[in-house]
């Protein structure tokens, strides 16, 4: 689509070779427009990560392309070069595995601002804070390092530090599955604020209640290809595919909700 953010067009991934070959993502396409966030949904292993790594240029494809806006994101063998590279940032799974263990919450979003901008440092650390602050992350909690940080901070400080890049598009893989419910909530909540202020966000999860309530188009994600996809509302109240029905058969309290209806 010629006005898509990012288009991935019948990418494929396999590791390994012969017999012991696995085709991780299989002939995919999607596209994310300017201010939306679209949801890659599925069960462990279907590829989904996979994915979230070619749209970040971490992982290249075997077969396919993908585009930001009407170019490859591969140019001279390097993907995001230049100012492409502010552009498109990830937020990972693990929170506490993506950040440096030795230095600070501070220190680790400075280093960002410094790198994507010319700034001091004490102009990096005062551009830190602030932004740590909008995240809820306190003065206090940004003088301390990973470990002494809940998981919920983590990724707090995880979000800071990729938006310290002015990124037209997020693609966050798994931000919710290593906090609890209450930080999820804090997370999905501040999720909601920065698509108002119209950035774009590709989440990817195995959690469908996650999904539903950020996103406004949604791919279904089996055996590393689309099973469904589609406008989320659409999806979840009309499914079409066995196994997006299975899926969402599972959301807790969904029965529940149902017979109370």
């Amino acid at each position: 689509m010629s006005d898509a953010l990012i288009e991935a067009r019948e990418v494929c991934v396999t590791f390994g070779s012969g017999s012991r070959a696995v085709r991780a993502v299989r002939d995919v396409s999607l596209h994310i427009m300017a201010g939306e966030a679209i949801g890659i949904v599925g069960e462990s292993g279907s590829g989904k990560s996979t994915l979230a790594r070619v749209l970040a240029g971490l992982q290249r494809p075997d077969k396919g392309e993908v585009l930001f806006g009407d170019e490859s994101i591969y140019q001279r063998g390097r993907a995001y070069r230049g100012e492409k590279r502010r552009l498109v940032q990830m937020v990972f799974q693990d929170p506490y595995g993506s950040l440096n263990p030795r230095i600070t919450a501070l220190s680790t979003v400075a280093e960002a601002v410094r790198f994507h901008g010319e700034h001091s440092r004490s102009e990096a650390n005062r551009l830190s804070l602030e932004l740590l602050g909008q995240m809820g992350v306190s003065e206090r909690d940004a003088g301390k390092k990973p470990r002494q940080l809940s998981g919920g901070q983590r990724q707090r400080v995880s979000v800071a530090r990729a938006l310290s890049a002015h990124p037209e598009i997020l693609i966050a893989d798994e931000p919710t599955s290593a906090i609890d419910q209450s930080a999820q909530a804090q997370l999905l909540n501040l999720f909601q604020g920065l698509l108002g202020d119209g950035l774009s966000i590709a989440l990817v999860s195995h959690d469908l209640g996650v999904i539903r309530y950020l996103t406004n188009r949604v791919y279904v994600m089996k055996d590393g290809a689309f099973v469904e996809s589609g406008l989320t509302q659409e999806v979840f109240e009309n499914p079409q595919h066995a196994y997006t029905k299975q899926l969402i058969a599972s959301i807790p309290g969904r029965h529940l909700q149902g017979a109370g209806a």
